[in-house]
């Protein structure tokens, strides 16, 4: 799946390294769910706030 710029760079400061690539496959997940060809930032702030408390 693409991640603009700075959608990664979002998730790259946002999310430590260890758990980094989970959230990124669950991310990616729901943005298949919506037939989304790519992550943009905003896409990637709402399903970050739909996993959990901040």
């Amino acid at each position: 799946m693409d991640w603009n710029d700075d959608a990664l760079a979002a998730l790259k400061k946002d999310v430590p390294f260890f758990v980094r690539p989970a959230v990124r496959r669950r991310v990616e997940s729901m943005a298949a769910e919506e037939n989304r060809p790519s992550i943009d930032l905003s896409f990637y702030q709402q399903a970050k706030a739909s996993m959990g408390p901040k």
